[in-house]
């Protein structure tokens, strides 16, 4: 049984964001490899809903286009910002296993379908920092330390109960319980 801790987060009075955080509940460390990637995937989907989103990364572009490559997945190339629009299933939980030891972002909703240049451009400059102006314009934008077990959630439509009800369903019968820390 693993726990998926999910709670608000004070990053700042402009700033409305939820952390979730994977941990192997005896030792509070994080749940990293494919069971965790397993888990991971089906956060991503069960938070995005029905809204568009896509993986952005911004660094070691080389390593994330080969491996694009070599899989089989479409992605949009701006600048040195790779947008890999929603993989599903396996392939996502393949990818996140892989690039497990990367901070990479995630958006979802908003101006993501018809392409943000400002954005992806910034992401390239500053990384995953980018988000802090704009997420308000998206359902969510994230923040993915799975290495460590996190996703933060930067979000004015999402509290942490409403992710905890989209993922809770989808995690059962992974023996995850999703809850907000005691």
């Amino acid at each position: 049984m693993y726990l998926l801790e999910v709670e608000p987060l004070d990053l700042g009075e402009d700033v409305k964001a939820v952390g979730l955080e994977l941990i192997e509940p005896q030792d509070r460390e994080p749940v990293r490899g494919a069971e965790a990637a397993q888990i991971w995937s089906r956060v991503l989907a069960a938070v995005s809903a029905t809204e568009p989103w896509a993986l952005d990364f911004f660094s070691h572009l080389e390593r994330v286009r080969e491996y694009c490559g070599r899989h089989g997945i479409t992605y949009r190339e701006t600048g040195k910002c790779m947008v890999i629009g929603a993989p599903q299933g396996d392939a996502l939980a393949a990818m996140l296993e892989r690039f497990e030891g990367e901070t990479f972002g995630v958006r979802s909703g908003g101006p993501l379908t018809a392409g943000d240049a400002a954005l992806e451009g910034d992401l390239a400059r500053r990384g995953v920092d980018a988000y802090h102006q704009t997420y308000p314009n998206y359902f969510f934008c994230g923040v993915c330390d799975f290495e460590n077990g996190f996703l933060t959630l930067l979000t004015r439509r999402l509290w942490a109960s409403e992710v905890i009800r989209r993922v809770a369903p989808l995690l059962k019968d992974l023996a995850v319980e999703a809850r907000i820390p005691r």
